[in-house]
């Protein structure tokens, strides 16, 4: 029988400094069991992606994790990534020894599906990047809403203005056609009411630009992470090696990832800091309590001349059709923050040193 006070988790990502972040917070919550990370082309190339992420999870002793590659471009439009905003090579100026383990054997969908059909009713899904991966799944194992516990997005923008065009946010817009089928099908009706009966979340829960730009990463915070590390920033220096010197290692990966947001977001937002979303994300999915949310009917923008890629979302239920995500409006952020730096900050105070 599974454990109710675990959550078997599923991460889909694109990594991406802030999937870094969300990565950590996801192997240093005690409640998590990390089931697998599956990877999509996004903030950088899917092969990038794969190789981040194994490297990420090795350094912090989690190389037992199987990281599964999936889909190296869109559904339908040409790949699109962020240099400018995560770097060459996606996690700033942070640098990580290769991976020793190889990837999985199986692709991205076929993990999804096939740890959803082995363990239905258990597993929570949170994507964290375009969901490319999720609408092959979706594509090949209609019955995948079904078979997840739960799915949580990072993506979209609700009420906020957009990140990537001005009402477009970026893993929405990356990969429109995927978000659409992602959320068509999982609020069917024959889906919502078997997830009710069920006894699971009817709807999926996003996370938007709303919420998740209210969550500004200070230097503050990143010293704050330090100290419960048991590292001071100026002696982190050096590069991010794992194997030496642990938790200096850590606290230097995200001092180094996150410098190189601060800087673009203090060129282009106007202040010295960084939004991360996506660990965000990963902690709402763990504590729903974190998010205040409202039912409301989304879809997705395909075919407009300036808006492909909108959640266009009806507030005002002019459509007069059911709500297809749980849409997050308020975000306890000043405790979230507190559980990032615990969490993160104690994760890399207690690995050994070697």
């Amino acid at each position: 029988m599974p454990d109710p006070a675990r959550v078997a988790l599923l991460l889909d990502v694109d990594t991406g400094i802030d999937d870094s972040l969300a990565i950590l917070y996801a192997c240093a919550s005690p409640e998590v069991e990390l089931v697998a990370v599956t990877c999509v082309a996004g903030n950088v190339e899917a092969r990038q992606v794969a190789e981040n992420t194994r490297a990420l999870l090795e350094l912090v002793g989690r190389d037992d994790v199987e990281v599964a590659l999936g889909r190296e471009v869109p559904l339908a439009r040409p790949l699109r990534t962020t240099p400018e905003t995560h770097g060459p090579k996606g996690i700033g100026y942070a640098v990580l020894p290769p991976p020793r383990r190889p990837l999985s054997p199986r692709h991205a969908s076929d993990l999804l599906v096939g740890e959803a059909r082995r363990r239905p009713g258990e597993l929570t899904l949170v994507t964290l990047g375009p969901l490319t991966n999720l609408a092959v799944a979706v594509m090949r194992e209609p019955e995948l809403p079904v078979l997840l516990r739960h799915w949580v997005l990072m993506g979209g923008s609700y009420r906020s203005p957009g990140n990537t065009a001005p009402t477009t946010e970026w893993n929405v817009a990356s990969d429109p056609e995927a978000a659409s089928v992602c959320l068509a099908a999982f609020s069917t009706p024959e889906v919502v009411v078997a997830r009710s009966a069920a006894g699971q979340p009817p709807l999926p829960l996003a996370l938007g630009l709303d919420v998740t730009e209210r969550a500004k990463l200070t230097p503050d915070h990143l010293a704050a992470l330090a100290r419960r590390a048991g590292v001071s920033l100026e002696g982190a220096g050096g590069d991010s090696t794992a194997g030496r010197e642990a938790p200096r290692a850590v606290v230097r990966f995200v001092a180094d990832a996150l410098r190189f947001y601060m800087e673009f977001h203090g060129r282009y937002d106007g202040f010295y800091g960084a939004f991360v979303h996506d660990p965000l994300a990963v902690a709402a999915a763990l504590d729903p309590a974190l998010v205040r949310t409202e039912p409301v009917s989304v879809q997705v923008e395909l075919g407009g001349v300036l808006t492909t890629g909108e959640t266009v979302t009806d507030w005002r239920r002019s459509w007069g059709l059911p709500p297809t995500l749980e849409v997050a409006i308020e975000a306890d952020v000043a405790t979230f923050f507190d559980r990032l730096v615990e969490r993160i900050g104690g994760l890399a105070a207690s690995l050994p040193d070697g």
